[in-house]
């Protein structure tokens, strides 16, 4: 499908790094506000640069248009390019404006049109392991989910001059105006919807911690939230607290609790991280409770604390996508994503595309992404006032295909082992003091 990428600033390298993985994308060219940065995007890329976002929409053979621009523009960009007869895949949010939200998808669906945004990491490997596994039964009936999205005190890290392949500079200064929850929250609240459906009600708060994280550069607005937290009551009866912060070390474990277990992995950022399941036992439910087990991982090990890998759920490569041979900074570059993680960004355009092209439905469909959206905007607009709000809108939950096929029916999952089973009686005996 022919596309057109408006916006080349730092997520745009993000995109570029997997494109090639995705054949039913084809790049007709790219603009930018700023020339230096087509000109580095044009060298890096050799992609062709149209003069302004105007000759993109004038472009009768430009089908798609990614909006990679700042949250700021996104209304008015999505808003020209359905206008011009384009379907649309946006950066995250759609924009700050619920309202706006779903006006941006009447004028789609008016127009016959497909509008779909970010993120579509609920679409990886991971989360459809996990999708199944809940699915499965697994963890029993689910009960509550932790997510938490802590991504580093980011002010002490010298963000200023952080940059993408291409030069281009993280911009801190729009992510500390907007707000961690409305630029992070919906790759949580993704993968929340997607397992368990809609939300009721939240209970939020919302407060900015680090009120001089700028140091002396003057925000707008300088209030804007750098921390939230929600507590997610949803329709299907789970409850869900999600933490968004700048201000605490890294942590973005998601854990599913349940009567039989705990399923969890512990960050968004790596298409296929690695999936754990805990079966509860009396042995590894008493043996957390001593220093000894949680400092060790031979004894956690041992007792069945934190539980085993769960094979993943793989999608399989785009028909035509290129085997990447082996080279020593291809082998470097893949010891590096492994650690820190390896986003497939382009998995939501190019299921988009695919759907546009048999008619079929959006993998994050209008209702899914507008229920995220306000989701998001519940927390991020909180206060400290802690009020539940009700949402005004609902969604059903993507359907089954969406998320990697699996041809084992019969899955397995790592179960109680033999030393958990011989000790139920005796720390039955052991509690009774």
């Amino acid at each position: 499908m022919k596309t057109a990428i408006v916006g080349c600033g730092y997520v745009f390298d993000h995109y570029m790094s997997t494109w090639d993985q995705h054949p039913i994308l084809e790049l007709k060219g790219v603009t930018d506000l700023k020339p230096d940065r087509t000109k580095s995007v044009s060298e890096a890329y050799g992609v062709h640069v149209y003069d302004n976002f105007e000759a993109i929409l004038a472009d009768p053979e430009v089908e798609l248009v990614l909006n990679f621009t700042s949250i700021d523009s996104h209304a008015e960009i999505i808003r020209s390019a359905l206008e011009a007869g384009k379907h649309v895949y946006t950066e995250k949010p759609v924009t700050e404006d619920p309202e706006e939200v779903q006006a941006l998808f009447a004028l789609a669906a008016e127009r016959g049109l497909y509008l779909s945004s970010a993120p579509c990491n609920m679409l990886s490997d991971t989360v459809s392991t996990m999708r199944r596994a809940v699915r499965d039964g697994v963890v029993g009936t689910p009960r509550v989910v932790y997510a938490e999205f802590d991504d580093n005190p980011i002010y002490l890290m010298k963000p200023e001059g952080w940059r993408s392949k291409t030069g281009a500079p993280w911009p801190w200064k729009d992510e500390y105006e907007h707000g961690c929850t409305v630029e992070h929250a919906g790759y949580y609240l993704t993968w929340l919807v997607a397992m368990f459906g809609p939300v009721a009600r939240i209970t939020a708060f919302s407060k900015a911690t680090v009120p001089d994280k700028a140091g002396d550069v003057a925000l707008q607005p300088p209030d804007s939230a750098d921390f939230s937290v929600a507590c997610l009551d949803f329709e299907s009866g789970v409850t869900a607290r999600v933490t968004m912060s700048i201000s605490a070390p890294y942590d973005q474990r998601f854990r599913v609790i349940g009567d039989k277990g705990e399923l969890w992995t512990d960050t968004y950022r790596h298409f296929q991280n690695p999936v754990y399941f805990e079966p509860f036992t009396q042995l590894s439910l008493n043996a957390r409770k001593a220093r000894a087990v949680r400092s060790s991982g031979m004894l956690r090990k041992i007792f069945g604390v934190g539980g085993k890998r769960v094979p993943l759920v793989k999608r399989p490569a785009d028909p035509g996508a290129p085997r990447r041979g082996f080279s020593p900074k291809a082998w470097v570059q893949r010891q590096k994503k492994s650690q820190l993680g390896a986003q497939d960004k382009c998995l939501g355009p190019a299921l988009l595309a695919k759907a546009i092209e048999t008619g079929g439905e959006s993998p994050l469909p209008p209702d899914f992404v507008m229920h995220v959206n306000e989701l998001t905007m519940a927390m991020h607009r909180a206060g400290t006032e802690g009020r539940p709000i009700e949402l005004k809108t609902s969604c059903a939950m993507p359907p089954l295909e969406t998320f990697a096929a699996d041809s084992d029916r019969s899955r397995a999952y790592p179960g109680p082992g033999a030393l958990s089973r011989l000790a139920e009686k005796l720390i039955e005996r052991l509690h009774r003091h």
